[in-house]
């Protein structure tokens, strides 16, 4: 018999407490993302002041500024996160019911749609300001690991977003029923990847120590729009090896599909995510390209 590891014992709820009678708690997912805002403010500011490293030595952003980028970052991150999951992943329940939406208390938080919601939040904030969009996106983009981080160990900590059946020794029995049953008999436990750690490691760490070597050993910064196109690269390729290994979500599963691919081509086939960061990938590209060609 395969080794399983077991599920660590994790509250997700880190503390609750009772107030006129009624229960509040402070989830770990809540502190993740309080964790990766204010570890992107104190990374933006230490940026900033390295006025070396910035074309014409000039940051495109005051230290004092930074908490406003912060503001609008937070804003874009929720509303378009919220926005994104629901148009991307639960589409039809959303024309049943419209004010899904807004029910955030229900969970559900979409990267894709959290990024465009701070491109979006970063764009409206640089033409209120008339600051450079390239390099104050360079500057964000350079910060976004952290909430990466934190938020893939707080999925693995709340037990989502698992991984498909492995018989790798590293797989773990996550304990909710719907990813015990493996298919292979009703209720069987069995180990899956954790993806959600594979993600942390490639999106929050091996992005984060590329873009930090290419900015202060290779002076991206210098020209605009370079590590926004890094991020684009990155993210994409990171996102698409491990959907490999993700178990896709189960909306997009049935039996004739058990691998939820939303795009099929032969025996092969993309899921929502793979979808989604592709095209990633390929803009990053074009955007160092164009970075360049300004500058010539």
């Amino acid at each position: 018999m395969l080794a399983i590891l077991p599920f660590p014992n994790i509250d997700p709820i880190l503390i609750s407490f009772e107030i006129m009678e009624r229960n509040f708690a402070i989830h770990w997912y809540a502190i993740s993302y309080i964790a990766g805002f204010l570890c992107a403010l104190a990374w933006m500011r230490f940026e900033v002041s390295k006025l070396d490293l910035w074309q014409d030595n000039t940051p495109p952003l005051t230290k004092t500024k930074i908490e406003d980028v912060i503001t609008w970052m937070i804003i874009g991150t929720i509303l378009g996160g919220r926005l994104g999951y629901v148009l991307f992943y639960q589409f039809e329940a959303f024309l049943l019911d419209p004010l899904r939406i807004i029910r955030v208390w229900e969970g559900g938080m979409s990267f894709h749609g959290g990024f465009m919601g701070v491109i979006l939040a970063g764009l409206l904030y640089c033409r209120k300001t008339n600051s450079n969009p390239w390099s104050v996106g360079d500057l964000i983009a350079s910060s976004s690991c952290f909430g990466l981080l934190f938020g893939r160990i707080a999925n693995f900590i709340n037990a989502e977003l698992w991984g498909r059946p492995t018989d790798a020794p590293w797989g773990i029995a996550f304990p909710t029923q719907a990813a015990q049953n493996c298919g292979q008999a009703l209720g069987e436990i069995c180990g899956r990847h954790p993806s959600q750690l594979y993600e942390a490691a490639l999106e929050g760490i091996i992005l984060f120590a590329v873009m930090a070597f290419l900015i202060f050993k290779r002076h991206w910064f210098k020209i605009p729009g370079q590590i926004i196109g890094i991020f684009f690269i990155g993210y994409g390729l990171a996102r698409v090896i491990v959907e490999s290994f993700r178990q896709a979500d189960l909306q997009f599963i049935s039996i004739d599909n058990p691998n939820g691919y939303i795009i099929r081509i032969y025996e092969l086939g993309l899921t929502m995510g793979q979808t989604l960061s592709i095209p990633m990938v390929f803009i990053g590209i074009l955007i160092i390209y164009m970075a360049r060609r300004r500058v010539k």
